[in-house]
């Protein structure tokens, strides 16, 4: 029967990867037309812009590793150890801290290349999990959830070890606004950390990112702007277009612009455990398990994969 994983992001994919290459048959299941979860890109005349996270960071051996692997093949790059912050609408002093890494296909593309090879079914809509394991009612040898718990909540059926694992736990949504101008007109600013702003909270300047010098920036809302429009996020636009002419001093308006709602794009806190495999087959993986990074949520899905592979043998 096999293992069966639902969620194509990059926790759910990487554990696929580790039990494929431990020789457990496995199938990944997702609901979208492309694996990459929430780290998703929006294309506009075949340009990526990263509309996800906005970079990775790594201070993990093992995931060390895989970036190295990444770089090698031109997919990931080191792009910056600096951060620009503002307070409010004011600019500040930019932080130093870990380097921050970008992808030039974006980084779902990564998530891609964890993917090759590996029986993804796309487009697969799962509607329940339940005790046996079943995942809409076919039997396996154990089913991987890997989502955010809200939507992992909807899945699982009530009583599991897993569904109390996951019940009421508390995540914070996201809108990005992606707007392309007609010429790049700020000064070098790779990307900012916004704190106290009513709108914002993070500003990226994707062609810098990208390493195309493309007149496109990325702004990141509170959670409480992208709650207040949580019904028509595209209504957002301009108030989030406003804030980054505001931020940036900007004269000319976007010529065009793209807003995505992340309903579930970060937990509000953080767990110890690296992810949960219960008796009954069923387990939970991704970046809900640890602190919320992109890292986290790779190596939740390896680890996974591994204590996995090891009840089978």
């Amino acid at each position: 029967m096999g293992v069966l994983v639902v969620g194509a992001g990059i926790s759910g994919v990487a554990c696929a990867r580790e039990l494929a290459s431990r020789g457990v048959d496995v199938r990944v299941l997702e609901r979208a037309h492309s694996v990459g979860g929430r780290l998703g890109v929006h294309c506009r005349d075949g340009r990526p812009a990263d509309i996800g996270a906005a970079y990775f960071t790594v201070d993990d051996d093992e995931f060390g590793a895989r970036v190295r692997r990444w770089g090698a093949a031109g997919l990931a790059r080191p792009w910056t150890d600096r951060l620009a912050v503002f307070t409010g609408t004011s600019p500040g002093e930019a932080t130093e801290g870990p380097m921050r890494w970008a992808a030039a296909a974006g980084l779902r593309s990564l998530v891609a290349d964890l993917a090759d090879g590996l029986p993804v079914e796309l487009g697969r809509e799962v509607a329940a999990v339940g005790p046996g394991p079943v995942v809409d009612g076919e039997r396996a040898d154990a089913v991987v959830v890997a989502m955010p718990d809200p939507q992992a909540e909807r899945l699982i059926e009530p009583g599991s070890p897993a569904a109390a694992a996951v019940a009421g736990r508390g995540w914070n949504p996201v809108l990005s606004l992606v707007a392309g101008y007609p010429a790049r007109s700020w000064p070098d600013l790779p990307a900012a950390f916004v704190n106290d702003h009513p709108a914002l909270s993070l500003l990226a300047d994707d062609g810098l990112r990208r390493g195309d010098g493309a007149p496109v920036l990325v702004a990141h809302s509170t959670p409480g702007l992208a709650r207040r429009h949580d019904a028509d996020p595209r209504a957002a636009a301009p108030e989030m277009t406003a804030a980054v002419a505001e931020l940036l001093d900007l004269d000319e308006p976007p010529e065009w612009t793209h807003v995505h709602r992340w309903r579930f794009a970060a937990p509000v806190g953080s767990r110890g455990d690296a992810f949960h495999l219960g008796d009954d087959g069923i387990a939970l993986a991704g970046d809900g398990w640890g602190r919320s990074r992109v890292q986290t949520a790779y190596l939740s899905g390896v680890y996974l994969g591994r204590a996995l592979a090891e009840r089978f043998s």
